[in-house]
């Protein structure tokens, strides 16, 4: 291993620690950012169980459809805020200090990609540990709970990854909050998360078939059925993966544009 990429992987491993320590010193935020998803499972589930008799849903249960949605969607509202971790750092001054230390920047924004990664997965084995005990069935077997979790967990990185770059280029918090709320639901009833592709209206489907929560649900479903499809999840998944490269490549680059404006 070259004396750069060592660098990066020693660096990454210590920031990565110090971002999990404060998390286990704090873990009841893991617990009450639950509360979302869970209204949306169990609400959600009974409040349209019916909707599955119309013609062209495709599933018996609801609640089966419905687990997949509410696990990508609780990783795009967990992530969406993850600039406002950046936000706090900035304004103790701690990401200065780290900038002059020899530290590279991208075991900075490595550290903030593994915690929320980390942070999103043991959510998403929560809601499916919930949905099950609800009623939901996953004839897919552990091969496509593995697709659901890592599709939860690279839509989070993505999301986190453009939230760690507004906050770096904008850096102000009214900003970061407002365009995520403006842009949650827009990311929610414009993909599949709640409603089959085939009764939705023509432009929707359009919109829907661009969406990288869509993407991330599309993976998900194929293989989480009785009869797995792994085609669409493997491209929905390439995808999904070019996107997130881009992003934290993004975000790394933001890093070092915040850093030369100090």
């Amino acid at each position: 291993m070259t004396a750069p990429m060592t660098a990066l992987v020693t660096g990454t491993w210590w920031m990565t620690h110090r971002r999990l320590s404060a998390l286990l010193r704090n873990p009841v935020v893991l617990v009450l950012t639950l509360a979302q998803p869970m209204v949306w499972l169990f609400l959600f589930g009974e409040l349209f169980e019916k909707v599955v008799e119309l013609p062209g849903f495709g599933v018996r249960s609801y609640l089966d459809y419905i687990v997949p949605g509410v696990v990508i969607m609780n990783a795009v509202s967990l992530n969406s805020f993850a600039g406002m971790a950046t936000m706090d750092e900035i304004e103790r001054g701690t990401l200065d200090r780290f900038l002059v230390t020899p530290v590279r920047r991208g075991a900075i924004a490595n550290a903030g990609v593994i915690e929320q990664a980390l942070s999103t997965a043991f959510q998403s084995l929560v809601i499916i540990v919930l949905g099950w005990a609800a009623g939901a069935h996953y004839p897919g077997g552990a091969p496509g709970l593995a697709v659901l979790v890592a599709a939860s967990v690279l839509i989070g990185i993505v999301l986190a990854a453009l939230s760690n770059t507004l906050a770096l280029l904008v850096r102000d918090r009214n900003t970061i909050i407002g365009l995520n709320v403006m842009l949650l639901l827009p990311l929610t009833f414009l993909s599949s998360a709640f409603m089959a592709k085939d009764l939705m209206p023509s432009w929707i489907r359009h919109v829907a078939a661009v969406n990288p929560v869509s993407w991330a649900l599309d993976a998900s479903r194929a293989v989480l059925s009785g009869d797995p499809d792994w085609s669409p999840a493997a491209l929905h998944g390439s995808w999904l993966l070019v996107l997130t490269a881009a992003t934290v490549t993004l975000a790394t680059y933001s890093l070092r544009s915040y850093q030369k404006t100090q």
